[in-house]
C-alpha cells in the first residue's frame, strides 16, 4: 500500500505512524541507523528541517523506501 507525502507535515505523521505500529520507541528507532532520539523527534514533528541523510537513515530503521512517481489525478472523467 502506498502512502502517498504531499507535505513535510503528512511525511513526519507517517514515519511516526511506521513507527509505532513497529512498536519502537523513537530511541529504539534512533539506535538502529544511529540517529538520536531528538533526531527521530524532529523527523516526526518537523521534517522539513532535517537532513535528507537523517530521512533516509530513518526509512531504513523502519524497512522503508521512497518511490517518486507523477502525481495522481483525482478528477474523474466521463
Amino acid at each position: 500500500m502506498d502512502y502517498p507525502a504531499r507535505t513535510p507535515e503528512q511525511l513526519g505523521k507517517i514515519l511516526k505512524g511506521f513507527r509505532k505500529n513497529a512498536g519502537m520507541t523513537q530511541q529504539e528507532a534512533g539506535s538502529l541507523v544511529g540517529l538520536l532520539q531528538k533526531s527521530v523527534s524532529l523527523l516526526e514533528t518537523k521534517p522539513e528541517n532535517v537532513p535528507i541523510r537523517q530521512l533516509f537513515k530513518m526509512l531504513s530503521a523502519l524497512g522503508l523506501e521512497i518511490a517518486i512517481r507523477p502525481k495522481q489525478n483525482n478528477a474523474t472523467t466521463n
